[in-house]
């Protein structure tokens, strides 16, 4: 028990309980000075550090082969090799008295391991669902040199273009390959975003060791290891956000024109989140909105030019997404509408006990024990942190002159703050337990997946406050030394685990996104563009189509014609009136048909598109079948489980 709470002892149980309690969870910090004098970093621990974590990214690079070869040895050297990577540098960078250079430089060493983690999944293209959207707009742009071209498979993507615009830079200033360029932008936007972090955190707790636990806290978050190191637009989003607050917070001291030049940099940030990305820019518009409301309640003497710096910086970030989106159409609504409706109600559903949709009681792919088991504990650890470091990190700005104890929040609620940053991330925190919730249901898990890249950034803030000022204190020994430390290591595990679904790179599965790209699927989009020509309409599954948009570079259709979808085509035994002359009326060439999704049920719920009719059983031989018998209708390709169908000769038909 940490010593500070030997105090709350007393006659009554009733008074003692309370007095543990506001012991555990009170405003008091005892952190003291908890970071290292200046002194040189140490290098034999980089050094030691760095060696570990080769050999840890030599295993996972082994886990993937055995796990391609259907060895059962796999996940040994697999998990054997993330444990080895994130626990020692994870315990180093949470020790107390390390210096600030080497807990920066650990950081970057983990986030960048963790980045080779995801791409050694697939080293040489990319594999993601959202990559290959991404990808074919980029060659879009790389082959038409014109933005805003149209993108069926991510209707709103044209209208955020950065990402394609700096990887094709990077393409036409080196001459390198396209995912080769992608890959490095990547790795660029990494370190840049861990670095923005903790200067962002160190700006607000003034203190090194605060801020790196508190970047070792956001590694933990779902998204980190696998969704932010995708080549997609959150990845660049996420970054710029960054960015933004970090630069907005460490003006706040300037003056004068210096702090007018600061503006104008914020201005340009925020313009390029604007056009980069939809929810980044929405986090930054709350984020900076809540800030200039905050800053406007606190009661105290306030600069001028820090006043209107704030108005200005709010009213930018607010505005300027909406200025782009009125200038290039507002898609959001069409694109977010239905996923937030449909998570929303079906979150209360569960809530009220009301009936849910089918889907909800799907079984879904059962991950191994051990993976569930952490990431369990993680949301724990992370609970308890948040638990005894919302008070404690309230407290950080409270008026130097204040009281110790709960006087410190008589100030807080008096409006009497320093830094109405520090209000804001702590109060963002609350929607940690919201995002956890919507990731227990199918419908909701997307909002709550999306919803932790950003609130992490609070949660982060919270749960280092809480480990150094009240699990650690002033001079950590024994297990207020080592229990800390772990349990950072298991909040970083915790993200690394519940980042994917397969991690371990295996054989081919049904409708599993990146599980489902594979050589005889990549060799049939090729044989399309090489014998057929790029630009021929096509329709398929979801897995298909991204194969022979990309590779294909097919002209890949999700809908057949207004009101009919692809899944009406594919799964019914025979072809209906009304959709054998909706095929004849649209202007679709070709047709793939994929004979292994016969063979099991669809990981992910579904085989076409998410809104559709979730399957509990697979599709059967003679729904795919079924286009031998019509007449117009050509069977061109044909290696044994995938067949293209030439329905060119319906539309002579129609």
């Amino acid at each position: 028990m940490p010593a500070h709470l030997t105090a709350a002892t007393g006659t009554n149980p009733l008074q003692t309980g309370v007095q543990f309690a506001s012991a555990v969870i009170g405003p008091d910090l005892h952190g003291g000075s908890s970071d290292a004098p200046a002194r040189p970093v140490s290098c034999e621990w980089i050094a030691a550090l760095c060696l570990t974590a080769a050999v840890a990214l030599l295993l996972v690079v082994a886990g993937h082969v055995a796990g391609r070869r259907a060895y059962d040895v796999a996940p040994l050297l697999f998990w054997s090799g993330v444990v080895l990577l994130v626990v020692p540098i994870s315990l180093r960078v949470g020790w107390p008295r390390v210096v600030r250079g080497e807990r920066l430089f650990l950081l970057l060493l983990l986030a960048e391991a963790l980045f080779y983690y995801k791409s050694v999944y697939s080293p040489t293209s990319f594999i993601g669902h959202d990559e290959f959207l991404h990808w074919v707009a980029a060659d879009d742009l790389l082959t038409a040199r014109r933005l805003f071209l149209s993108n069926p498979l991510l209707p709103i993507g044209p209208a955020y273009p950065a990402l394609e615009i700096l990887t094709t830079a990077i393409v036409n200033l080196t001459g390198l390959p396209l995912f080769a360029a992608g890959t490095l932008l990547l790795i660029i936007l990494k370190g840049t975003f861990v670095v923005g972090l903790f200067l962002f955190y160190e700006n607000l707790s003034g203190s090194p060791r605060t801020s790196a636990i508190a970047c070792l806290v956001y590694m933990g978050c779902t998204t980190f290891a696998v969704f932010e190191a995708m080549f997609s637009y959150e990845s660049l989003g996420v970054v710029l956000c960054v960015l933004t607050i970090a630069v907005e917070a460490a003006t706040r001291n300037l003056d004068g024109r210096p702090r007018l030049r600061a503006l104008g940099l914020i201005a340009l940030l925020l313009g390029a989140l604007a056009v980069t990305h939809h929810l980044s820019a929405a986090f930054a518009a709350i984020y900076f909105g809540a800030l200039a409301g905050f800053e406007a309640l606190r009661k105290g003497p306030m600069r001028i030019e820090a006043r209107f710096a704030m108005g200005a910086t709010a009213i930018l970030a607010i505005a300027l997404p909406l200025l782009w989106m009125e200038a290039r159409g507002n898609l959001l609504r069409g694109y977010l509408g239905p996923v937030i409706e449909s998570g929303f109600r079906t979150l209360l559903a569960k809530i009220m006990g009301a009936p849910t949709l089918r889907s909800e009681h799907l079984g879904h792919p059962a991950q191994p024990f051990g993976m569930r088991l952490t990431t369990m504990v993680a949301i724990l650890l992370l609970a308890l942190g948040l638990a005894t470091g919302f008070f404690r990190s309230l407290a950080l700005t409270a008026p130097s002159s204040a009281r110790t104890g709960w006087r410190r929040m008589q100030d807080i609620l008096g409006r009497r703050w320093r830094d109405g940053r520090i209000v804001v991330l702590t109060l963002f925190a609350f929607g940690f337990p919201i995002s956890v919730a919507f990731r227990l249901t199918s419908a909701g898990w997307e909002i709550g997946n999306r919803m932790g890249t950003f609130v992490f950034i609070a949660v982060g803030l919270v749960v280092a406050v809480s480990i150094v000022h009240f699990w650690q204190g002033r001079e950590p020994r024994g297990w207020r030394l080592i229990g800390p430390a772990m349990a950072l290591s298991i909040i970083v595990m915790g993200g690394v685990t519940s980042s994917a679904l397969y991690p371990i790179r295996g054989p081919y599965r049904v409708a599993a996104d990146q599980q489902s790209v594979e050589p005889m699927g990549i060799e049939t989009a090729l044989w399309t563009k090489r014998w057929l020509a790029a630009g021929n309409r096509f329709t398929s599954d979801r897995v298909n189509r991204l194969l022979l948009a990309s590779y294909g570079r097919q002209d890949v259709r999700v809908k057949i014609d207004e009101g009919v979808n692809t899944a009406r085509l594919y799964e019914t035994e025979t072809l209906g009136p009304d959709d054998f002359w909706a095929l004849a009326r649209s202007d679709i060439d070709f047709l793939l048909v994929d004979l292994r999704l016969c063979t099991a049920p669809p990981v992910l719920g579904f085989y076409f598109e998410p809104w559709q009719a979730q399957q509990g059983k697979p599709l059967s031989s003679d729904e795919l079948l079924k286009f031998n018998d019509i007449k117009g209708i050509t069977r061109i390709y044909d290696n044994g489980w995938i067949v293209i169908y030439d329905v060119r000769g319906l539309h002579g038909n129609s």
